[in-house]
Formats: structure tokens, sequence, C-alpha cells
């Protein structure tokens, strides 16, 4: 017999959830994936104009000053500003119900816009290196050299300024895709400090400075990259915390009436999880009775473990010996 909720039994954080009421209702994860859905918009929309107008500034200075390095940062800072935008198709797309072909419903398009952003940062990179290799060929003198060094600290501000509110969100509605992208915010913020040191080389009329530094700061994507890629991947790969996995089978197994647990599995969809698992009980246990426990378990997945939206519970009964050393 299986058991699966689609009930909202999350507390959530602040006044709000203080204020509303605890409800068994589908609508209600209705409505908690399209307040994450809108939280996820408004970030990615309001950062990403953070960003595009970082970008721009830099890109004032690239062109009056020839800097591969910070040309270097200004791609990875417009591959950043756009990544949004596959991101906020895979938003739109899921808060779309679940059909009668895609069961589950569309939350796997964000892992899809995880794998475009990947793309987005690997083909800036892969231009930034062809600039930095072609500047050894052709070394020349960095021109307006304060204004190289303002634009890098515009950089940094203005990308830890959007890593920050990306990572605090994408944790908060369970997106990796939009952690991801943080996280290369983060690292094109460094990336815009190591910029100053471009500047230096040129006030020292070192040429070979800039090209270098172009270098390092697409060795530093490409570092980050691998990092998100794991991510990413883990989450096309349904890979799941081993610590949740043991809490939620503590959870399971402490549950009144059940003898143990069997193929507990958790996967992420979007921006929560999905369970699925097998509870032993005793061979005596009423059909009713049997459902009462997998609600119970159910009900306490959904309360101890972060963002799980549904758990599928199957009561089995227990082999005879199984029960004789539960009991004997």
């Amino acid at each position: 017999m299986g058991h699966g909720h689609g009930h909202s039994h999350g507390h959530g954080h602040g006044v709000w959830r203080l204020l509303r009421p605890h409800s068994h209702d589908v609508a209600d994860q209705v409505d908690d994936n399209l307040a994450a859905s809108r939280l996820g918009m408004r970030t990615l929309w309001l950062s990403f104009a953070m960003l595009l107008a970082t970008a721009a500034a830099q890109a004032v200075v690239v062109w009056l000053s020839g800097s591969v390095a910070l040309l270097s940062d200004t791609l990875h800072n417009l591959a950043d500003a756009f990544s949004a935008v596959p991101i906020a198709v895979a938003f739109l797309l899921g808060r779309r119900v679940a059909t009668r072909r895609f069961t589950y419903g569309y939350g796997r398009a964000e892992d899809l816009a995880g794998l475009a952003v990947l793309v987005l940062i690997a083909g800036s990179t892969a231009v930034a290196v062809v600039e930095s290799v072609r500047r050894f060929a052709d070394p020349q003198d960095l021109r307006h050299v304060p204004a190289v060094a303002a634009a890098a600290l515009v950089g940094f501000a203005g990308n830890e300024l959007v890593a920050r509110w990306r990572i605090r969100v994408g944790r908060r509605i369970g997106s990796a895709a939009l952690v991801a992208d943080g996280l290369h915010a983060r690292t094109d913020g460094f990336a815009s400090l190591a910029v100053l040191l471009a500047a230096g080389g040129a006030a020292l009329h070192q040429r070979w400075v800039d090209p270098v530094v172009g270098l390092v700061v697409a060795a530093a994507i490409v570092v980050m990259l691998v990092g998100a890629a794991r991510q990413v991947f883990g989450r096309l790969m349904d890979a799941a915390d081993p610590g949740t996995v043991e809490r939620a089978t503590h959870l399971a197994e402490a549950t009144p009436g059940v003898l143990g647990v069997e193929d507990l599995r958790l996967r992420w969809s979007g921006h929560g999880q999905l369970a699925e698992l097998t509870v032993v009980v005793t061979r005596d246990t009423s059909l009713v009775e049997a459902h009462r426990i997998a609600h119970d378990v159910e009900h306490r997945l959904r309360h101890g473990i972060h963002r799980l939206q549904r758990a599928h519970v199957h009561p089995h009964p227990a082999a005879d010996q199984v029960e004789l050393a539960r009991h004997g």
C-alpha cells in the first residue's frame, strides 16, 4: 500500500508563518512554490540590473584603457547577468502544475537552467583566455590606470552584493541554480580585485602584468566552474546529502509502529525534495493502522527534512523472523 501526500507540513520562518495557520491543503504547497518562485524571480531581475550596470561601467573603462584583465572581468559580469534569463525561464516553468506526461511537474527545468549557466560561464572564460593570450603576442601600454582601478573596485562591490543576495535566496528557496549563480558572482568579485594588480603593473610600466592577470582571472573562474558543475550535475543525477538520508531514516524508525526502514530515497525537484521509502510493520497490522503509521512517518519527515515537499511511504509486513527479533 502506498501512502503519499502533497500536503504542506513545513513551518518555515518569519512573522508570516507565525500568523499563518498550519494547513494540510494541497493548495498551500502550490502557494509556497509560487512564493518561492516569485522571490527567486525578483532576486534574479534586480541582481541582473545591478550586474548589467556594473558591466556597462566596466565596458566603458575597457574601451578607454584597453585592459584585457578588466575585459575578462567585464565578460564574466555580463555572463553572470544574462545567466538570469535561463533561470527565470525555469522558474516560470516550475510554476506549471504536473500533467499526465510530466507527472512530477517541471521542477527539473531549473537543473537544465543550471547547465545553461555553466555554458555561459565557460564561453566567457574561453573569450577571456583568447584575448589574454593575444595580448601576450601584442603587448600594449595600459591607459587610464586610475579608471581601471576604480572599475575593479566597482566590479567587486557589485558582484559581492549580488552574490550574497542570490546565495541567501537560493538556499532559502532550495534553488541549486541560483546558489551556483551566486557563487559565480562571488568568484567574479574576487577576480575584480585581481584587476587591481593589472593597474599596479601598468603604473610600473610592466606590460606583461595585464595579460597575466587576465589569465589568472580566467583560471579562478574555471575553479568556480568545476564546483558549480558538481552541484548542478549532482542534482541532475539525483544526488542526495548522506546526512539528510541518515536523518530521514532515523525519523522514520522513531515513528511508533515502525519496525524498520527499507529503500529510502531522496531527490530534488525544483525547489523541494521528494522522498520514497518502505517501512516495516507487524504482520497483524490492519490496513487502517498501516495507513495511519505511514501518515505519521510522512508527517515526521515533512517537519524534519529541509524543504521536503512530498513523501511516498509504503508499509510492508515484517517477515516472521523480523518480528521475533523485534519482540523476542
